[in-house]
């Protein structure tokens, strides 16, 4: 089986009907290399139904199109396209014929090519559609790589070989490796199936082969079980990997070959223990994570899913949440080789639609296909520990979600009995939905009464009905019932009562507020049986926008809501460019991982305001003291620490001493005049002087400067390079208070891809080579097109220009 991309040579338009084309020319085709997400070119509208759920994207329909040059003996070969992500209802044409389908956004597809193909120039179409169809923002079109699998008539099938890890002791471990093998030609065919197991070292620790009959246009599965010695685990301190490589040998003749990675570990969950992971108890530091990339939109390269995962893990993280579809390809392999650990996630609804047109319509007859495709993309990556099989179904508390509950966990269990199911329930909407009917029938009366305050109150009567806990546990108990780890979103008030109630469960919290994660993380800690919690959310991102923001305003106001162009959520750990907001100090905090103070200052607001925000807003703060507004306003300064307290020092004066550590939920806080200069923040130990941090203000803007985690990048296929623009002064501070534009130029091998900044309220054109700082920091997406020199060049008005070459390898 020879596995090429198929990413480069795509033609993207939008789609119009047949009708339409008669009477007006059509658009240009752009030429674009694949993953790539087509919404961003479309305008927002800023009164659309839904506007803020989607960021004000309307959605639309597109058609790629791609060929595919054959031979004149093309028929010995066997022809597959495996897509690994088409938003959304995706339809495949090829040579004008209808040739397959996916309905879901997230899925893993194959579409086999052979009864459409001819030898010369085949020509391939695929088209997809976004509309009304998600809550959140959620891009268009191919979003994920696309892979040409070629073979012979017998060959292993297309989603590649399973291999099962089995640990026999402290040192062995059992590999089993599940092959399945078909036979396209029209005779039977016995033939040999090898496998060899190779270490990170590529030496061979272990061998098997086995002789395998198959009927002509049939298929069987192959199952050996090859011992290792000595085998070392995946854990996420040290994921250590091992390869699997399986061949199909026909005499001296490989008629197919395939390798795939996998990780030896185990995993355990019980109420005594909570998770275990070769026999180690582990608590899930987690954190939710939606599939966009910020300025590359909903696109997922290998190198922006990696380095996802990399300022994830560096923050703090050891888990993440896929919210609230199936992780892409590229970032379990990332997570498989930097130590991640994953719940993948199914679906986020089931038969109860969210919005007009969603999954919901699809659900009862694509359901199993979705779960099938999720669980053999998931099958060999050692970082997946979990499946969760929905998030929020507003059948949740009814007879019949329960029903589908056990069906979808039964039909997971029987695809692969070796992780844990779970399902993210929150048990107020699950609640809500059952006594929906019950309070429009109350709320019908009073309208006629025209009791405005009587309606609103009549709610919060319903809502403090629904938060009793004996109402919830009642009417969740049997779809918490059916799955090894029951999911609370938003419901760590529920950790101890469970235990009591029904002490035979494990329970994690698969979403939660990020404000509440001091008092969260006690639980998580106190109670065994609870074993972890995953914040809402790790990574900002697009849609849902302003859940996180914060508006100040007077006594006698109520938030404005939110509103175009807000853009992002503005409530993840880490913006969308990578950089680290202050919730994830605190956070890091709060796990035990950091013991420096870190200082977050709030932005200054009107006099007379004062702050407010939703549940998922974290203060109004930032970690600098550069501020333009005059000396002597009042600034309110919060300081992260576990220490006991914490002394503030400006310009060298102490402005006393606060009480912080968990007591006071690590943080210390003060008044301070602003003041130009340095702010420094001591931890005090018992009375003891400890760790320090220090912030000082940024003078005038004097350069740019230019940051990269990588200078040199290899000219492979989903290979990129993230710049990162900054502002500084003349002793390198970061200016978060002169914002001004910036110009982009890539020169020599690579061309620029995106540039854009983590500005939470903008009209965006990422695809610019121009673009505005926010709080003096911006990021160019470069894609190097050959080995050469890959030179950035940044400029803005009244400033020297910058530049940072990357090297880039064959």
């Amino acid at each position: 089986m020879t596995r090429i991309s198929f990413n480069e040579g795509w033609q993207v338009q939008p789609k119009i009907s047949i009708f339409t084309k008669l009477f007006q020319p059509a658009e240009d085709q752009e030429l674009v290399r694949l993953p790539h997400d087509a919404m961003l070119d479309i305008p927002r509208v800023p009164d659309m139904q839904g506007g803020p759920s989607t960021a004000y994207f309307p959605g639309g329909a597109v058609e790629y199109r791609n060929t595919l040059d054959l031979p004149e003996d093309f028929d010995i070969r066997r022809y597959t396209l495996e897509f690994q992500g088409v938003y959304r209802d995706a339809m495949v044409f090829v040579n004008g014929a209808f040739a397959g389908q996916c309905p879901g956004g997230y899925t893993t597809f194959h579409v086999a090519l052979d009864a459409f193909l001819h030898a010369g120039t085949n020509h391939i179409r695929v088209e997809a559609r976004a509309h009304q169809d998600s809550r959140w923002y959620s891009g268009l079109g191919i979003h994920r790589d696309v892979v040409l699998i070629e073979s012979g008539l017998v060959h292993l099938a297309a989603t590649g070989p399973r291999v099962r890890p089995e640990i026999v002791d402290d040192s062995t471990a059992m590999i089993e490796v599940m092959a399945d093998v078909l036979n396209e030609s029209t005779t039977t065919r016995t033939v040999r199936v090898a496998v060899d197991l190779l270490d990170a070292d590529a030496d061979v620790v272990g061998t098997g082969a086995a002789p395998v009959t198959v009927l002509a246009g049939q298929s069987v599965v192959s199952r050996q079980r090859i011992p290792v010695h000595r085998a070392r685990r995946w854990s996420v301190e040290n994921p250590y990997l091992y390869r699997a490589r399986v061949r199909i040998l026909d005499a001296d003749d490989e008629c197919d070959a395939v390798e795939t990675t996998f990780g030896v570990r185990t995993v355990q969950a019980d109420p005594i223990h909570g998770l275990r992971i070769n026999g180690e108890v582990v608590k899930l530091r987690g954190a939710c994570v939606h599939h966009d990339n910020g300025v590359l939109g909903a696109a997922a390269p290998r190198a922006a899913e990696d380095r996802r995962i990399r300022l994830l893990k560096g923050a703090g993280f050891n888990a993440i949440r896929a919210a609230h579809n199936p992780l892409s390809q590229r970032m379990l392999d990332a997570c498989d080789r930097l130590g991640m650990l994953v719940m993948d996630e199914a679906f986020d609804m089931w038969t109860d639609s969210k919005s007009n047109f969603d999954q919901s319509i699809t659900f009862p007859t694509w359901w199993e296909s979705d779960l099938e495709a999720m669980v053999h993309k998931d099958y060999n990556h050692p970082s997946v520990i979990m499946y969760s099989i929905g998030n929020e179904v507003l059948e949740a508390a009814s007879s019949h979600g329960a029903l589908w509950a056990r069906k979808l966990a039964e039909k997971v269990r029987g695809l692969d009995d070796t992780r844990l199911v779970t399902n993210g329930v929150s048990g107020n909407v699950g609640i809500i939905t059952q006594l929906l009917t019950e309070f429009q029938e109350k709320a019908a009366v009073i309208r006629e009464q025209g009791n405005v305050n009587d309606l609103v109150a009549e709610l919060h009567d319903l809502l403090d009905e629904v938060a009793a806990p004996g109402l919830i546990t009642g009417m969740t108990e049997e779809i918490h019932s059916v799955v090894d780890v029951v999911g609370h979103n938003y419901d760590d008030d529920r950790y101890a009562g469970d235990l009591e109630r029904f002490p035979h469960r494990v329970v994690v919290g698969t979403e939660s507020l990020a404000p509440r994660i001091d008092l969260i993380w006690d639980q998580v800690m106190a109670h065994r049986h609870v074993i972890g919690d995953f914040t809402w959310t790790g990574w900002d991102y697009i849609g849902e926008v302003g859940i996180g923001r914060v508006d100040h305003v007077r006594d006698d106001q109520t938030a404005p809501g939110p509103h175009h162009p807000w853009l992002l959520a503005w409530c993840g750990d880490i913006d969308i460019t990578g950089y680290r907001r202050p919730a994830s100090y605190f956070r890091e905090m709060v796990f035990g991982l950091r013991t420096e103070p870190y200082i977050a200052v709030a932005r200054p607001a009107q006099p007379g305001t004062r702050p407010i925000g939703l549940n998922w807003s974290w203060t109004d703060t930032l970690g600098s003291w550069t501020f333009d507004v005059e000396a002597g306003t009042p600034m309110e300064v919060e300081v992260y620490s576990d220490a006991s307290e914490v002394e503030l020092f400006l310009n060298g004066r102490s402005l006393g001493v606060a009480p912080a550590g968990s007591a006071h939920r690590y943080r210390a806080r003060f008044e301070v005049d602003y003041e130009p200069g340095e702010l420094v923040a001591v931890a005090r130990r018992d009375g003891v002087a400890q760790e320090r941090t220090t912030l000082k203000s940024a003078g005038p803007v004097s350069s740019l400067r230019l940051l990269t985690d990588r200078l040199e990048l290899k000219a492979a296929d989903g290979a990129l390079g993230f710049v990162e623009i900054e502002l500084v002064d003349g002793h390198g501070i970061l200016s978060t208070a002169a914002d001004r534009q910036v110009r982009v130029r890539v020169e020599g091998d690579g061309e620029l891809v995106a540039l854009g900044s983590a500005n939470p309220v903008q009209d965006p054109d990422f695809g610019a080579a121009e673009c505005r700082t926010f709080e003096g920091r911006a990021m160019a997406v470069v894609r190097p097109t050959g080995p050469g020199t890959l030179r950035v060049r940044v400029s803005t008005d009244g400033l020297p220009g910058h530049v940072i070459d990357l090297h880039v390898e064959a």
